[in-house]
């Protein structure tokens, strides 16, 4: 099966489908493109003119970050959806909810003033605070293996990292459960491997270019 990934580099959901890749030990393939200037290619096969999309053996589109990841898993073997039913809707719930905190994130980013940024601020760290307090004692979401919802949660956890010097969103004093998990999804090969080399400038670069609060803040 040719599978070629088609998003732009800073996208955390099709990191997301990466580490799946990477830890299924898949082969595939990836375009980049500019997000802000589409080619003419792309708004001819994406229905919603959103990334990611996935291209199976060049005719076959998938859309929807969730839907492509678990397609993904399916083909592939299968291993990362939890087999019993309640514990794999309330995995599908709870990924939704590392969307909304990553669209705080890209909110709180572009935040002008400090009004707007501490609003910002307040939604992540109230949100972090409840998966805080569901997160289990074990290594990943669901216990000692990885499932399809550590990989959005990774793709989350690199961008507060990086975040660090202008804002520390994940302190480990007040999420130690968090700190852990972190610490362990951005020490996999998978993970390291699933964004460009220059990623980190490039995540930089794309904060200043914002202009916001957390501009001036980066070390």
């Amino acid at each position: 099966m040719d599978i070629e990934l088609i998003s732009f580099k800073l996208c955390p959901f099709v990191q997301s489908s990466i580490i799946t890749l990477l830890n299924k030990k898949v082969n595939y393939r990836i375009t980049y493109i500019d997000i802000s200037d589409p080619p003419a290619w792309f708004d001819e096969i994406s229905p919603t003119g959103q990334v990611p999309l996935v291209r199976i053996n060049k005719d076959n589109i998938i859309f929807e970050s969730a839907v492509i990841n678990e397609f993904l898993d399916e083909v592939s073997g299968g291993g990362m959806i939890p087999s019993d039913p309640l514990i794999r809707a309330q995995n599908r719930a709870w990924t939704q909810f590392c969307g909304s905190i990553l669209g705080n994130t890209r909110d709180m980013i572009r935040a002008k003033d400090e009004d707007s940024l501490n609003d910002h601020e307040y939604d992540i760290r109230e949100k972090l605070g409840r998966i805080e307090a569901l997160k289990s004692d074990g290594v990943f979401f669901n216990g000692k293996e990885i499932s399809l919802i550590d990989t959005i949660y990774a793709s989350l956890f690199m961008r507060l990292n990086l975040l660090k010097t202008a804002i520390d969103l994940l302190h480990e004093d007040h999420y130690p459960k968090l700190n852990s998990w972190s610490n362990h999804l951005l020490q996999l090969d998978a993970v390291q491997n699933s964004v460009v080399t220059e990623f980190e400038d490039i995540y930089h670069r794309m904060i200043k270019m914002q202009g916001g609060i957390l501009a001036g803040r980066l070390s």
